[in-house]
């Protein structure tokens, strides 16, 4: 029986890897062992409860005020002495952050294969998004596998000279978290709130808007809010204090948003799928709205998900005030704009990713 660690520790993550462990539970051949590094806390133990998936190990790193050395240093020494005591036969981490880089990087240490999940995605900026752009570019040069969500991301391996016998193109695994999650009959006295209004869903957290680009977001958004008095917004803002500190300085009291605590992910993907549009800098939020059909507005300069731009369901605004208003407020006024973006197509995949990952770990490792 060979022995696949799964390895992940921030909400976003855990969303998309939670489907893949139990697709992992299903099969005989493995013995799954779950690893949570704790790089969120609270966040992450939603979505663990959510999709019933328990840890085997958690290195609980999270502290206050934590930085980008501590997460991973914590993250290198935690691990190795896992994967000394397991020594399990593959690796799976996924995406781009801290968390990812650090495993990956004591698993190459320990010459244990590591399977990339969410592998190839590119804006070549190291800045933007950052650190995450450099994490999935460093773990792109030590995994064996690399599960790749769409065509395009297959081509940024390509051209990085990766072995095109170690890309499978699977879709993206948080189109087979949706499935679960979506709920025909769902209610919250939040949607309650915003009933007879367009409901705008928000989430904002970049490091690399944090600062002035951040305060001109808001600005913009509020500006919009302010001119359209049946447009409402529900904002689960992040637990980082810089967020949330400019987030009150901008809306404040304003009676049409609505500043809440992170939501689970049941709730999150309802949300979206009853809200008219998102506005985010989320990587993840780019590939599930798509899915149900809602226009996305992101937030940055810079994505790694094009295909969603390409295909027309996504439109890059950047940060500055002004664009941000002029966007938002093009897509509550200008119908046929919506509706293309609305009815654009989903380059995610179908839902089956993680079938398809279990199945090339069965027949290859």
């Amino acid at each position: 029986m060979k022995k696949v660690m799964v390895v992940f520790g921030t909400r976003p993550e855990a969303i998309k890897m939670c489907p893949l462990v139990k697709e992992l539970y299903k099969n005989k051949e493995f013995h799954t062992i779950v690893c949570l590094t704790g790089q969120h806390r609270q966040m992450l133990y939603q979505v663990m409860d959510c999709f019933q998936v328990t840890a085997d190990y958690n290195l609980d790193i999270m502290q206050k005020n934590q930085t980008l050395f501590d997460i991973t240093i914590s993250i290198l020494t935690g691990m190795k002495n896992i994967l000394e005591k397991e020594r399990p036969d593959l690796v799976l981490v996924h995406g781009d952050t801290s968390t990812t880089f650090a495993t990956a990087l004591a698993a190459f240490y320990m010459q244990i294969p590591v399977g990339h999940v969410e592998a190839g995605l590119r804006t070549y900026d190291l800045s933007a998004p950052y650190p995450e752009e450099f994490n999935r570019q460093a773990v792109g040069i030590t995994a064996r596998y690399h599960f790749a969500p769409t065509d395009t991301a297959r081509q940024n391996l390509l051209r990085e000279g990766k072995r095109e016998d170690t890309i499978y193109v699977t879709g993206n695994t948080v189109i087979d978290a949706l499935q679960t999650s979506i709920r025909k009959d769902y209610t919250h006295p939040i949607l309650e709130w915003a009933k007879g209004s367009r409901l705008v869903l928000m989430t904002v957290h970049r490091r690399e808007s944090f600062g002035e680009p951040m305060y001109q977001i808001f600005r913009g958004i509020k500006r919009v809010l302010d001119e359209f008095e049946d447009v409402k917004v529900v904002y689960p803002i992040h637990l980082n204090p810089v967020v949330r500190d400019t987030a009150n300085a901008v809306f404040g009291e304003h009676k049409q948003i609505k500043l809440i605590e992170p939501l689970d992910v049941l709730d999150f993907h309802n949300f979206m799928n009853t809200a008219e549009l998102v506005l985010t800098d989320s990587g993840g939020i780019q590939e599930e709205a798509p899915s149900l059909g809602k226009p996305v507005l992101v937030l940055r300069n810079t994505t790694e998900r094009p295909e969603g731009v390409a295909a027309g369901t996504l439109k890059l605004v950047g940060t500055e005030e002004e664009r941000v208003y002029q966007e938002f407020r093009r897509l509550l006024t200008d119908r046929a704009e919506y509706d293309k973006m609305s009815h654009a197509s989903n380059p995610y995949g179908d839902g089956t990713a993680c079938r398809q990952i279990v199945e090339i770990i069965k027949r290859t490792l």
